[in-house]
């Protein structure tokens, strides 16, 4: 079988299927995500240990093979006939190949096109701070992310440096410089790549996800030097990634740290993508603005109370995610069930909705 052939029509499907995913695994057909559910490609047969082998090798290079081999997974970006990219994970389970290929869209779609909150254009305006956008794997972090830096990228004539292990979103230069650095390729690791980037002139950096408590303190002292920082956590809201950012560091480091959390942080944007109605998926979205409050109360370690300043504070453009998922229910968006499947706590949520 010419595996090489049968990869490119999996590839094809996967990109006119406007799916988000595409997984390989035995003992299953080859699996496509499309709005955040599971569907088996009918057509296809049930992978073998040969055919999930054959299928996976057509995307590997000699050297991504050898690190597979060595630490038993491997994360890389595949283009297709440069007209589709997908960022890639290669892993073992129970002993056989698997591999989670993400699509990433050729092109770059901006915040209205998004349907996200317009405040979101602020962001892209600033020339210092720190700005994160957090939510669970999937659904849509880098999306936003890269709708933000290309909107800088059209605007101002900055210095954009990206470390990403690896790249997603190709960037086409407008106003802006913009260098792309991947891990692996551009750069040997990670960390290199974040300790090197403020010799690089950057105006905007963005680094792909926060790792450590290196990649957090790297970022921090970033916006504290005259620097715009983006960066992604998997957190579910903005008062448990303040927690995290915290609590990534040694007791003794600790009140350092949200000294300089508390001074360079502008927003926090969790987000979640839900299945809408009628189709495609809809963004539900926390958003947190740093004022006086909330700076007050990470100062002081009262990050349980920022819930309700987001709550009180809508017309400084801040949102809760309840909110956010009651706007989209009474707007018949998305439904009442997978609104409370999503909501941090549901009961409230219907009691919001009840007022509105």
């Amino acid at each position: 079988m010419d595996y090489t052939e049968k990869l490119k029509g999996l590839l094809v499907t996967a990109a006119k299927q406007n799916s988000s995913d595409l997984h390989l695994a035995v003992g299953r057909r080859p699996t496509l995500r499309v709005d955040g559910i599971l569907v088996p490609v009918a057509s296809e047969e049930i992978l073998t240990p040969e055919d999930a082998n054959g299928l996976i090798n057509a995307l590997l290079t000699e050297p991504q093979k050898q690190k597979l081999a060595a630490e038993r997974q491997v994360d890389f970006a595949y283009s297709f006939e440069d007209k589709v990219r997908f960022r890639c994970n290669v892993y073992f389970q129970r002993g056989y190949l698997a591999a989670a290929l993400r699509l990433i869209s050729s092109r770059i779609r901006t915040v209205e096109e998004l349907g996200l909150p317009p405040i979101l254009h602020d962001f892209a305006k600033l020339s210092q701070g720190f700005i994160l956008v957090v939510g669970p794997a999937g659904h849509g972090k880098s999306t936003t992310l890269a709708a933000l830096l290309d909107e800088v990228n059209h605007t101002r004539g900055d210095h954009i440096i990206t470390v990403e292990d690896p790249i997603e979103y190709l960037f086409t230069q407008d106003r802006s410089i913009i260098s792309q650095r991947e891990v692996g390729s551009d750069v040997p690791s990670f960390d290199l790549g974040l300790r090197t980037v403020l010799r690089q002139d950057p105006d905007v950096v963005m680094i792909g996800e926060m790792r450590d408590a290196a990649s957090i303190a790297t970022a921090m002292t970033a916006s504290e030097t005259g620097h715009l920082v983006f960066s992604t956590l998997h957190t579910n809201s903005a008062s448990q990634t303040i927690d995290r950012i915290i609590d990534s560091f040694p007791a003794e480091q600790q009140s350092q740290v949200i000294s300089q959390l508390a001074s360079t942080l502008v927003a926090i944007v969790s987000q979640r993508l839900l299945p809408k109605l009628g189709g495609g998926r809809m963004p539900a979205m926390e958003i947190m603005v740093v004022n006086p409050a909330v700076r007050n109360l990470i100062r002081e370690r009262k990050v349980y109370q920022i819930d309700l300043v987001i709550e009180t504070s809508l017309q400084e453009g801040m949102i809760t995610l309840n909110r956010s998922l009651a706007n989209l229910v009474k707007n018949k968006l998305i439904s009442m069930d997978n609104a409370e499947l999503y909501s941090l706590n549901p009961s409230e949520l219907r009691i919001l909705l009840e007022r509105m």
